[in-house]
């Protein structure tokens, strides 16, 4: 069923209208299939360092956010670097693409089509007034990115050949790789002529629009040293999905990176002892959180203190209803109260949390 209209404008952070956060103004990076270059993973540090925190914080969208962005020029350095190529739509480049396709797995090389889109997505003025928070994905067939509630995604089903999916839904409309991308932008066009208030396409009431639906598929989180043709690639998962300028800078050592919508990274092509050399990110952590005390107002823990790390769990601390970067994929919800959190609707006491999880 499609969900009430939006009664308040799309406040969907940016670079030119960063949100207004407890910790200072947050901008967020827009990285389109979640690629970026070394010598723009370097530029992102150093905006960290000159005008933010001094970290890269990862999303849920495989883009890059910045906190306490209180010192100007981040806009004049992003630019500088490429990451900026529209000023206009910078705030509607959301596009993923299944991380390791091309490496390991999947039924078709879909490396290239985010860049694609993205290019005509920037060259097409009537999409600039896209909601902040529509999304495009192009899933090589594993199921990876499709189960990430994109608005429109292309989902391979054979090396040449995708279904269209709108808003997790299959239309049954088969459209080759070669025409992924202009479908994709036609898609967005329409919506952008029929949404009215909606941000996104699961809330038109219009039934043309739903498609049936596609039972999600449990991928992992690429972690650890990851076999490939010819060598190796990583998944590299840093806590809380959390960069220090210097962990980033490390990190392009090794030439480009993808960053995943799960709060971790994919090195292509890296050497076995890749993970020696960096000193973090080899393993999957399962835990995750939003920012909490002291970054939001709204928060009512330090939930990243208090969360609970342990193998096998996969959990979310929320330090309010809202629930800020919790993941797609199953997981214990555990949102903050005063005093405690309740656990998966259960109210557990703060000093019981951790024998509980």
């Amino acid at each position: 069923m499609p969900t009430p209209a939006r009664v308040r404008a799309d406040a969907c952070p940016g670079v030119f209208a960063p949100h207004d956060a407890a910790d200072g103004p947050l901008a967020r990076v827009r990285l389109p299939g979640g690629a970026v270059s070394a010598a723009q993973l370097r530029a992102l540090a150093g905006c960290a360092e000159a005008c933010g925190d001094g970290d890269l914080h990862l999303t849920s969208r495989g883009n890059v956010q910045l906190r306490g962005v209180t010192r100007p020029g981040l806009a004049a350095r992003l630019a500088g670097a490429g990451l900026l190529p529209s000023p206009s739509h910078e705030r509607v480049r959301n596009v993923l693409a299944s991380p390791l396709s091309g490496l390991r797995g999947g039924l078709a090389d879909v490396r290239g089509l985010a860049r694609d889109l993205d290019a005509v997505l920037c060259a097409t003025p009537e999409l600039a007034e896209l909601p902040g928070r529509f999304l495009f994905a192009f899933d090589d067939g594993r199921g990876d990115v499709a189960g990430e509630g994109p608005d429109v995604c292309w989902r391979a089903v054979t090396a040449n050949e995708g279904t269209l999916l709108l808003a997790g839904g299959d239309t049954g409309r088969r459209v080759a790789r070669a025409d992924a991308v202009a479908a994709l932008i036609e898609v967005a066009l329409e919506f952008t002529r029929v949404r009215g208030t909606a941000w996104r396409v699961a809330e038109l009431d219009d039934p043309a629009w739903r498609g049936m639906p596609v039972p999600r598929g449990e991928s992992d989180v690429p972690a650890g040293l990851i076999e490939r043709d010819g060598g190796f690639a990583a998944g590299v998962v840093p806590r809380f999905g959390q960069l220090s300028a210097l962990q980033a800078r490390a990190l392009a050592e090794f030439g480009p990176a993808l960053v995943t919508p799960w709060k971790s990274l994919v090195l292509p092509d890296v050497p076995a002892d890749v993970f020696e050399r960096l000193g973090f990110g080899g393993v999957s952590l399962g835990t995750s959180a939003c920012i909490g005390r002291p970054g939001c107002a709204k928060a009512r823990a330090d939930v990243r203190a208090d969360a609970v790390f342990r193998p096998g769990l996969c959990a979310h601390f929320s330090g309010c209803e809202r629930r800020c970067g919790k993941p797609s994929q199953s997981h214990v919800d555990v949102v903050a109260e005063d005093g405690g959190y309740r656990v998966d609707g259960r109210w557990v006491p703060l000093d019981e949390l951790k024998g509980t999880l």
